[in-house]
This record gives structure tokens, sequence and C-alpha cells, in this order.
């Protein structure tokens, strides 16, 4: 099975191609914006690392959200345009579910896991995962004294940009609260994954959508928008 992998959803920008249970070629930029401009150069690379075109292709993935407006609809629109056009079926993966597949097996046995994405604002999106990875909670968008109060742990591996932030608080709640060594950002190797294993499953599900948690930060002009005479 090989699987196009595409991620753009917060501060970096990766590409994957995925086969037989491998990656078989990967570019990976940590970049806060730019996203729109970096993804198609990536595309073309690892199609050509590959040897690949897109007819040779099983399944897109992408990731959802949540996170940045413009990174998730950079991603989302390259992604649906791409299936599209070659005619492939397209899988979304939840940000949430992307970084918590990125923390080692052995690191995250026997504990809770939770999975704390940087909201640029005083809530972080957040979602629990038992240790197999499987969710306990809907996704979050709390602040982190708030999201302290939903830990129903005395230990909890946290992962994610917003780590640190979420730690902090949960430690004064009095509850042991470590911090993974797994990469704060989702990666579209592990995008590729997770979508390989739902299409497995037969989950094929609906065509992506971007998953909000809060609406965008806009602020109408004075003038409602209106052309001034």
């Amino acid at each position: 099975m090989r699987i196009l992998a595409l991620d753009t959803a917060t501060t970096a920008c990766s590409v994957a191609v995925w086969e037989d249970e491998s990656v078989r070629a990967r570019r990976f930029e940590m970049m806060p914006r730019g996203q729109s401009e970096a993804l198609i150069p990536m595309v073309v690379d690892v199609l050509g690392e590959a040897s690949l075109s897109f007819s040779d292709f099983d399944l897109l993935a992408v990731t959802v959200g949540p996170g940045a407006f413009t990174g998730l609809r950079i991603g989302l629109a390259a992604a649906r345009g791409m299936a599209l056009a070659a005619g492939l079926p397209c899988v979304g993966v939840t940000t949430f579910e992307a970084v918590a597949e990125g923390i080692a097996p052995e690191e995250r046995a026997g504990t809770d896991v939770l999975i704390a994405l940087d909201a640029k604002r005083a809530d972080v999106y957040a979602q629990f995962f038992l240790s197999n990875l499987e969710p306990t909670s809907a996704p979050l968008a709390l602040p982190p004294a708030e999201l302290a109060g939903h830990i129903v742990s005395t230990r909890l591996l946290i992962a994610g940009d917003a780590s640190l932030r979420v730690a902090e608080a949960a430690s004064v709640c009095g509850i042991e609260a470590v911090i993974s060594a797994a990469p704060g950002v989702a990666d579209a190797a592990h995008v590729a994954a997770i979508a390989a294993r739902r299409w497995q499953a037969g989950e094929t599900g609906q065509p992506p959508e971007p998953l909000y948690l809060r609406p965008p930060d806009v602020t109408m002009s004075a003038n409602g928008g209106r052309l001034r005479p």
C-alpha cells in the first residue's frame, strides 16, 4: 500500500511517502509560516526520490487540525486537490493523533497520555489518550489551569508544543506530569501510519474537513468592510 501524506497544521511542514509499513521518502522542516511556498516543492522532492507519480498511490492523507487556520487550509486544499485530480481517496488525521503517534511505545507504556498543543492564546488545544493511544476525551480548548482539573490520573505523560505550560499547571494540582521526549509537532510519516491502519480496517470516513476548536481571530473594520467613497 502506498500513501502520500501531508502536514501543515502547526509550526512545521512535512511530506512523506509510505509504502509497505515503512517510510520510503520524507521531507520535514520546522516553519511557523511559509508552508504555502514549501509544501509543493516538498511533494515534488519526495515523488522524485521515490520515483513515483500520483497514479502509483492508493491513498492520500492529511492533518485536519487543530492548528493554525492558514496552515490547515493549505494542507487540506492541497491534499483534496491532489486526490480529486488523481482520483484517489483522502483520509484526515487529527493533529492530536499525529503527535501521539510520535511517542515511543516504551515511553507511554503503563501511563495515560495528554497531547497539548499551542493555540497561540490563553487556551491550549488538548486531548487525553490511554497508553495504547485510544482517545478518552473529546478534543478540548481550555486554559492550562482548567485543563489540569480534567486530569484524573496521578501520573501523566504529556506531549505537544504546549507540554510545559500544562505540566506546570498539573504540578500545582499535585499531579506527576512527565514531558515526553517525542517531537511536539505532527509529522507526515506518522500521519501516513495512522491513515494506513485506518484504511486497512475499513474506516474510510468522509472527505477530510478542518477541525476548528475556536472561531478565527478576526476584527471587523469600523465601516463593516464597505469600500470608502
